[in-house]
């Protein structure tokens, strides 16, 4: 019976322990959000913020995650209050379906605390300071993440304006 913190609220479930995070985060807490995409960890629209990493939860049982503290893109932000990165997903139209938009946004939240705290990618330049969002970064970064309406220049221009 896992007890984890979803956005914010310590929560309990009583679920079989072969439950993934992404099917107990939307059948058994009803946050519907996450999207489940290839179900195979490919495509990252399942992605959330466990612990302030980024994982794909299809990949991950619910029971491996008991006391993890888990952001969902319902914890980010409301309709009425967007969280920065989402207001620059909307102002740059960084969507077309939105089908992949929670997990883009998932991780490109999780990607640019990463990156303000020095971690490089591999394409960064010098490994021994920090590295700067340039599109090359930020496409490299995101790439475990598929939109298939290729809206990936607005992405990045989205996650370029909120991370300056």
């Amino acid at each position: 019976m896992p007890a984890l913190v979803i956005n914010g609220t310590l929560r309990s479930f009583d679920c079989d322990e072969r439950t993934s995070l992404l099917d107990l985060l939307r059948n058994h807490a009803g946050l519907t959000g996450t999207k489940k995409g290839c179900d195979h960890g490919q495509c990252g629209a399942c992605t959330v913020i466990v612990e302030g990493r980024r994982i794909n939860s299809c990949l991950s049982l619910a029971v491996m995650h008991d006391g993890d503290e888990v952001t969902t893109i319902e914890g980010l932000g409301t309709a009425t209050d967007l969280s920065p990165l989402q207001r620059a997903f909307v102002s740059h139209d960084a969507y077309q379906c939105g089908y992949c938009t929670p997990g883009q946004i998932c991780s490109a939240t999780a990607m640019i605390e990463e990156a303000r705290m020095g971690w490089p990618s591999a394409v960064t330049d010098d490994v021994e300071t920090s590295p700067e969002l340039s599109d090359n970064e930020i496409r490299e970064r995101m790439s475990g993440n598929l939109c298939r309406c290729a809206a990936y220049p607005n992405i990045v221009a989205a996650i370029r304006e909120t991370a300056a």
